[in-house]
């Protein structure tokens, strides 16, 4: 097979990457509740407005499975529930940071 042929090998971190952080939302999740400290569930439905409770719940269990966030369940009623980072989590923050600040200089239209 001639190289131009060849396939490149497939970047199976990424691919992981992709994988747990492709929600719609989970990148506005983590940035909220990194930076702005908004980590409750209403205070965060209320902050990406769109978003559906489902879709909500489903991103932020998912987020919690991969490991990026704890969930604190205070067992009150009415419910209360709060989401912080993980060391995994807090890690990823310089990543988000600097995607933030990349879109705010080369995304000038979206801010």
């Amino acid at each position: 097979m001639r190289k131009t042929e060849q396939s490149i090998e497939r970047c199976k971190t990424m691919s992981a990457l992709q994988r747990i952080l492709g929600g719609k939302w989970k990148l506005e999740i983590l940035y909220y509740i990194a930076f702005h400290g908004v980590n409750r569930f209403g205070a965060l439905r209320r902050q990406l407005g769109e978003i559906t409770e489902s879709s909500l719940t489903k991103q932020l269990r998912e987020l919690e499975a991969d490991g990026f966030l704890h969930r604190r369940d205070f067992h009150e009623v009415p419910p209360r529930v709060e989401y912080t980072l993980t060391g995994l989590g807090r890690s990823f923050m310089d990543v988000i940071a600097y995607m933030k600040a990349w879109g705010d200089e080369n995304l000038p239209g979206e801010k």
